[in-house]
């Protein structure tokens, strides 16, 4: 049971913005689905709402009942009165929209298990910061995390139309921040972002107070589960090698036109030397003493996991997946 709110406001009579709500749009349509077209988070879109008390009572919406997940997307203007908030057309002086500490404490006292709130609007960076102590310390309750396009003090970076923060988050939630089982989670999304911007260039904001990671999308795995878990049957102990030798090598048969080397290619070799290729390919095994897996096999070598190897072979012998 999953549901997202999705806000993007570009109606706003001084100073009206022009990608806001394209990227909520893009952000929703993500969000509807997996990869694989099966259903993701139940989405509700509230673009251009007009008043502060339409949305402050979709929010508080967002956060009744309990379910698995709450997902909070907003862009827009933000401003730094107070302790900050997310702007409404209606705004007027003293009354500028839903203030992020009100935000908070309805994300905060919420049932749903897990709360995600995601801003992209200058000053984002205030989101979760305590409006009783009048300090920057961040008080968040359990299950909630935070990501926001800017620090505190930061007006939001827009490039070409649409906000830098979520043109990366777009390209998370496409894939880009997957892990090998397909799992995007709010840590590879930030990670990802991260990576992708450089030392000049205005760092996003990731606050989190979880036991435990979710998964807000997925898709298809770069290698299915089903041959992951053989990870254990070709590696008994993490320093174990798997022994190769020519019979693996599926071009290594008299009918190539290339010389070949006894022992000649075997099929149940084959299978399991594609798979093996498999695990190489996404950095899970290596070759020993060759640069690649063809040579090692030729040369009867063998190969052996990596780091990121070992951290899914625990997996796969604890049946995580």
């Amino acid at each position: 049971m999953k549901k997202a709110l999705i806000v993007g406001i570009d109606d706003y009579r001084d100073a009206p913005l022009s990608g806001c709500v394209n990227d909520a749009n893009a952000i929703a349509e993500l969000l509807k689905s997996n990869g694989d077209g099966s259903p993701n988070f139940d989405v509700k879109q509230e673009n251009d709402i007009a008043t502060k008390g339409e949305l402050k009572t979709a929010i508080m919406d967002l956060f009744s009942g309990e379910n698995d997940v709450a997902l909070f997307y907003f862009s827009g203007h933000g401003t730094n009165d107070d302790s900050g908030y997310i702007v409404t057309p209606d705004y007027s002086r003293g009354d500028m929209g839903v203030s992020m500490s009100g935000i908070l404490s309805f994300a905060n006292k919420s049932k749903c298990k897990n709360k995600i709130l995601i801003f992209d609007c200058c000053y984002s960076g205030k989101m979760g910061e305590s409006n009783l102590t009048q300090s920057t310390e961040t008080i968040l309750g359990q299950g909630v995390t935070i990501m926001t396009a800017s620090s505190r003090d930061e007006v939001s970076i827009e490039s070409g139309g649409q906000g830098v923060f979520t043109h990366l988050f777009l390209q998370a939630l496409r894939g880009s921040a997957a892990d090998i089982t397909g799992r995007i989670t709010p840590a590879g999304i930030y990670a990802f972002i991260d990576q992708s911007l450089g030392a000049w260039e205005q760092r996003p904001l990731f606050k989190t107070n979880t036991s435990q990671f979710l998964t807000l999308r997925e898709i298809e795995p770069r290698v299915s589960k089903s041959i992951l878990r053989k990870l254990g049957q070709y590696f008994k102990t993490p320093s174990d090698q798997f022994k190769l030798d020519p019979s693996f090598e599926f071009t290594n048969t008299p009918e190539q036109v290339h010389d070949v080397i006894e022992p000649y290619a075997v099929q149940k070799n084959v299978n399991m030397f594609k798979e093996l290729q498999l695990f190489e390919s996404v950095g899970l095994i290596e070759p020993v003493d060759e640069e690649h897996m063809y040579f090692a096999a030729m040369n009867s070598k063998s190969c052996k996991l990596t780091g990121l190897g070992l951290h899914y072979w625990n997996l796969s012998k604890d049946k995580r997946f």
